[in-house]
C-alpha cells in the first residue's frame, strides 16, 4: 500500500479509472469516496491480517462482544486518524482538488443502532483495539437502520435509512463462513447404541446467515479487530411454504433495529433477530475455536462473551445446545464449561426495559433452546431449594414464571459476572432489582462505570480544542486521556480561560450554521447553549425541561421586571415509532421552537432548537458546542448515560440530578464545578414505596406548574386546543411517574444559577476547563482496563 503523498495519488488515479473507467475529473463524489475508502479499509487489512494469525498462533484470549447495536458512525476520518495516514490523504486529494470534507460528508452513518447502548459497543471496540486487546463485535447488519427521523408539522415521521446506498465501503462479505439458523419445527429425542441423546430437530426453518466483517482499527497500534455483522438469506433448505412468503420472512430479519414489537408478528420478529446473531455469532465462535485447538474443553480458557444487556441471552441457552447436541457433552460440564463462558452487562433498573418472553413464542420459534432453558430453570430451582432459600426469594431469581422467561434471570444465573454501568446504577441492582440474587451469589456482582472513546469525541471531532489542549499540556493525553488531569495545573490561567472561550466560540459558531442550513432558525451565538441530547423517553424528562421553557416564555410575556440572559435550548431526540407519549413531546418541543422564535417580544432572549434525525455524526457538532449538558432524569433511573461525559469532555457544565454517572461526574470535578438538584435516588425510593406522592399537592400550591399543565390540558400552543391533553392525563393521572412537579423548583433555581455562573466569564472558563481536566477517568480505555483486570482476564497482543 501506499507510503507517501505521491503513491497515494498514483494508487488513487489508478483505481478510479479501473472501477469506474473515468477519469478523476469526471468521477462523481460518491465514486471518489468509494474508491477511498475501499483503499484505507485494504490499507489497514495486512495488519487485520497479521493479527487474527497472531491470536492463532499463539493462541491469545479473546472476547467477542455481543450487542444488539453497535452505533459507530462514520469511519472514514476515524480510520484515516487511527492509521496515521490523515495527512497523507488529506494532501494527496487536494492536489487533485478534492476537498476530504466533502468526502467524508459522503459517508452515511451506519444504521446499526439506536443510542446509548450502541454508542456504549462502538466505543468499547474502539478502545479494545487501540489497547492492544483482541476483542470482536457481533451484531446484525441491518440494513435499514432504526429510522430517518423527518419533521413534518411538528411531527416525527419516521421513513428508512437509507444507509447503505453507495453500499458499505468498510465490509467485506464473507459467504464461505455462512451458517444456518433453524426455527420452528418439532424436536425429536432418542439414544444411539451408546445410550448418548440424540436429539433431532425436524421440520425447522432454515435461514442463511452470511458474515459481513468489518475492521476495527486501533490508534497507534498494528492491533486491528473484527466487527461481524450478519446479513440473513434465504437457505439452500427451503421451507415447505411459498418462497415469496419465505423470503419475506427472511428479510425481515436485518430490516431494522428493534422493529415495531406492538404486534405478535412484531414480537416474534425480534426474538428471531436477538436467535439470528447469537446462533450464527456462537456457530462461527465454535468452529474457529476447533479448527485451532481441536477440543472444546479449553473455550473458556481463550474465549470469553460479554452479553450486552439482555438481547444476546439467548446465546446462553443455545451454546448449551451446541455442547450437548453437538458435541455430546454432559449436562454438568457443560454447564460449567457455559458459565465461565459469559458474562453480563445490566442496563436498566426499569422493569419494563427487562426483557420477558412468553414461554409459547420460545417454544413455538425455538423448539430445542426453549427445552434447555426449562431445564436451566429446573436446576437452577433445585439447587436454591438445597441451598433452603425461601420459597419466596427462590421465585423473584426463577427464569420462568408466570408464563414468562425472564431473560435478566437468565443471564445471571448462566453467567459468571454481572455488571452495573456506574456505581449508583450497580448498587441499586444490588439493593433493589436483583437483590435476591446478589444475596445468593454475591461474587458475581460488580460495578464497571461507562466510558466513552476520547479519540473520536474530542481528538478528531474537536481539533480546535485539542490544539489549545496541547499548547498547555502537550500530546500525551491523545495516547493516555488520564493525562488531561494536567490541564488542572493551569485552569487559573487568564490567558487559558479566554483562548478556551474563543474555542467554544467557534464550535458554537459551527454549530448554528449547522442549525440554520438544517432548521432554518438563526440562534445567537452569545447565548448559553443548552442541550439535551438523548434518546427520548419519560424517564429521561425533556418534559421537564420544556416545562421550563414554558416558565420562562410565561415570565417573559407577563412579567415586566422578568429578565434573563440569552439562551438557546437545543433538543436532539429520536422517539420509538410506537411510543406515542414521546412522539407528543417531540411535537410540543417543536410547538414551543415555533411560537417563540417568531415571538419578536421574546426571540432576542429565548429561542428552542429541535435538531432532526440525531446521530453520532450530528453528536460530535453538537457536544463540543454545548455550554449546558441537560441530565436530568429521575434519580435512580438512568443507568449510566455517556452524553454527560462527551459534553464534560468538550467543557460543558452537567446540569443535572444525582443519577447514573452525574453521581462520579459529581465527585471527580466537585460540587462548585457542576450543578446538582432534585430529589436523589433513595428520596424518590422512598416517596414512591410509601405512596405519599401527590401531584395534586404540587398542582394546587405552585401557580406556575398550575399553568404550565392547564396549557397542556387546553393549548393555545398550536390550532389544536387539545393538542396536548395526553401530556396532561400522563401527568395528573398516571400521579407524574417521573416527579416532574416534585423537581420543578429545584430545576428553576439550578438553571437561575447556571445563569449566574455563565455571566461571570473567567469563573465559567474555569468551570469547563475543570471539566475538561477530570474527564480522562471516563474514558472508555478505563472501562475496558477494568473488565480485563476483573473479568476477562485477557492479555495484551504485541504484533
Amino acid at each position: 500500500m501506499f507510503a507517501n503523498k505521491e503513491e497515494f495519488k498514483q494508487e488513487y488515479q489508478e483505481r478510479i479509472i479501473k472501477k469506474f473507467g473515468r477519469s478523476i475529473e469526471l468521477a462523481h463524489i460518491s465514486e471518489k469516496y468509494i474508491v477511498l475508502g475501499t483503499m484505507v479499509r485494504e490499507y489497514a487489512s495486512t495488519n487485520w491480517k497479521e493479527a487474527k494469525d497472531l491470536v492463532a498462533k499463539k493462541g491469545y484470549k479473546q472476547v467477542t462482544y455481543f450487542s444488539m447495536e453497535f452505533l459507530m458512525g462514520r469511519l472514514l476520518t476515524n480510520n484515516l486518524m487511527n492509521l496515521g495516514i490523515y495527512d497523507i490523504v488529506k494532501e494527496g486529494l487536494a492536489d487533485f482538488g478534492i476537498d476530504i470534507n466533502e468526502m467524508e460528508d459522503q459517508e452515511s452513518d451506519a444504521g446499526l443502532g439506536n443510542g446509548g447502548l450502541g454508542r456504549l459497543a462502538a466505543c468499547f471496540l474502539d478502545s479494545l483495539a487501540s489497547l492492544d486487546y483482541v476483542g470482536n463485535g457481533n451484531c446484525i447488519r441491518y440494513r435499514y437502520g432504526l429510522f430517518k427521523q423527518n419533521i413534518v408539522d411538528g411531527y416525527q415521521v419516521e421513513v428508512p435509512d437509507y444507509w447503505m446506498t453507495n453500499g458499505n465501503v468498510w465490509e467485506i462479505r464473507k459467504p464461505k463462513h455462512a451458517v444456518d439458523v433453524k426455527f420452528w419445527g418439532r424436536i425429536e429425542m432418542n439414544r444411539d447404541e451408546n445410550g448418548k441423546l440424540v436429539v433431532q430437530h425436524l421440520d425447522a426453518e432454515h435461514v442463511r446467515a452470511v458474515p459481513c466483517d468489518v475492521p476495527i482499527v486501533g490508534y497507534d497500534t498494528r492491533e486491528t479487530n473484527t466487527l461481524r455483522l450478519w446479513d440473513a438469506e434465504p437457505s439452500e433448505i427451503l421451507p415447505n411454504k411459498d418462497f415469496a412468503t419465505y423470503l419475506k420472512e427472511v428479510n425481515e430479519i436485518c430490516m431494522n433495529v428493534y422493529p415495531d414489537d406492538s404486534t405478535e408478528h412484531g414480537k416474534y420478529l425480534r426474538l428471531k433477530q436477538q436467535y439470528f446473531f447469537v446462533s450464527a455469532g456462537l456457530s462461527s465462535l465454535v468452529r474457529t475455536h476447533m479448527r485451532v485447538y481441536k477440543t472444546m474443553n479449553n473455550f473458556a480458557e481463550k474465549n470469553v462473551i460479554q452479553l450486552n444487556d439482555t438481547h444476546p441471552v439467548l446465546a446462553i441457552p443455545e451454546f448449551m445446545r451446541i455442547l450437548m447436541d453437538d458435541f455430546k457433552y454432559e449436562w454438568d460440564d457443560a454447564w460449567d464449561l457455559c458459565k465461565r463462558t459469559f458474562a453480563y452487562t445490566n442496563h436498566t433498573v426499569l422493569s419494563e426495559a427487562l426483557e420477558k418472553w412468553p414461554t409459547t413464542y420460545m417454544q413455538t420459534l425455538l423448539p430445542r433452546v426453549y427445552m434447555i432453558i426449562e431445564e436451566i430453570n429446573r436446576r437452577f430451582m433445585q439447587q436454591l431449594h438445597n441451598k433452603y432459600v425461601p420459597l419466596g426469594e427462590a421465585m423473584n431469581m426463577a427464569i420462568i414464571k408466570g408464563g414468562l422467561v425472564h431473560m435478566a434471570n437468565l443471564a445471571i444465573v448462566g453467567s459468571s459476572s454481572v455488571n452495573g454501568v456506574a456505581k449508583l446504577h450497580t448498587e441499586i441492582l444490588k439493593k433493589d432489582v436483583f437483590h435476591s440474587f446478589y444475596q445468593t451469589f454475591p461474587e458475581r456482582f460488580n460495578n464497571k462505570t461507562n466510558g466513552i472513546t476520547h479519540r473520536r469525541w474530542l481528538l478528531y471531532s474537536n481539533p480546535q480544542l485539542v490544539e489549545l489542549l496541547e499548547q498547555y499540556i502537550g500530546s500525551d493525553f491523545k495516547k493516555h486521556p488520564e493525562r488531561l488531569e494536567d490541564l488542572m495545573d493551569h485552569v487559573d490561567n487568564p490567558e487559558l480561560q479566554m483562548a478556551f472561550l474563543d474555542v467554544k466560540r467557534q464550535r458554537k459558531e459551527i454549530l448554528a450554521k449547522y442549525i440554520k442550513d438544517v432548521t432554518g432558525v438563526e440562534v445567537d451565538v452569545n447565548s448559553i447553549f443548552d442541550v439535551q441530547a438523548k434518546r427520548l423517553h419519560a424517564y429521561k424528562r425533556q418534559l421537564l425541561n420544556c416545562m421550563h421553557i414554558m416558565y420562562l416564555y410565561n415570565q417573559l410575556k407577563t412579567n415586566p421586571s422578568f429578565d434573563m440572559y440569552p439562551r438557546t435550548f437545543i433538543f436532539a431526540a429520536k422517539a420509538a415509532p410506537a411510543y406515542h407519549f414521546a412522539k407528543k413531546v417531540i411535537k410540543l418541543i417543536n410547538s414551543l421552537g415555533k411560537m417563540i422564535n417568531n415571538d419578536p417580544k421574546v426571540n432576542t432572549k429565548l429561542k428552542v432548537v429541535f435538531i432532526p434525525n440525531y446521530s453520532v455524526s450530528v453528536a460530535e457538532i453538537l457536544m463540543n458546542a454545548a455550554d449546558v449538558s441537560e441530565q436530568i432524569s429521575t434519580a435512580g433511573k438512568e443507568a449510566s448515560g455517556t452524553g454527560n461525559m462527551k459534553f464534560m469532555m468538550n467543557g460543558a457544565i452537567t446540569l443535572g440530578t444525582l443519577d447514573g454517572a452525574n453521581v462520579e461526574i459529581c465527585e471527580c470535578v466537585g460540587e462548585e464545578y457542576c450543578q446538582i438538584f432534585g430529589l436523589k435516588a433513595d428520596e424518590v425510593d422512598t416517596l414512591r414505596r410509601s405512596g405519599t406522592y401527590d401531584v395534586w399537592k404540587y398542582y394546587n400550591t405552585n401557580k406556575d406548574i398550575k399553568g404550565i399543565i392547564d396549557t397542556f390540558a387546553y393549548s393555545d400552543i398550536c390550532p389544536n386546543p387539545q393538542e396536548f391533553k395526553m401530556l396532561y392525563d400522563v401527568l395528573m393521572f398516571d400521579n407524574d411517574e417521573y416527579m416532574l412537579c416534585a423537581d420543578f423548583e429545584s430545576y428553576k433555581e439550578a438553571q437561575k444559577r447556571v445563569e449566574e455562573r455563565y455571566q461571570n466569564r473567567e469563573y465559567w472558563a474555569k468551570t469547563c476547563l475543570v471539566n475538561i481536566a477530570k474527564s480522562g477517568y471516563f474514558s472508555s480505555d478505563r472501562t475496558i482496563e477494568e473488565y480485563v483486570r476483573d473479568i476477562w482476564h485477557t492479555e495484551k497482543v504485541t504484533l
